[in-house]
């Protein structure tokens, strides 16, 4: 592992990185809250089956 190396890769992707646009970030943040309840949603309808099924939970 080269420390130097990897600090200095570090450094170019920062350089390179840059803040996004404030509708970029609304998009981002949409489809991440999109992603976040779907998964909450479907965990919610699987305990929900399961509470119904004989012998679940």
């Amino acid at each position: 592992m080269d420390v130097k190396y990897d600090i200095a890769s570090y450094v170019r992707v920062l350089k390179m990185a840059s803040t996004p646009e404030w509708e970029e970030f609304s998009q981002i943040a949409k489809i991440a809250g999109a992603g976040i309840f779907l998964v909450g949603f479907l965990g919610f309808v699987i305990f929900a089956v399961m509470s119904f099924i004989p012998g679940g939970m």
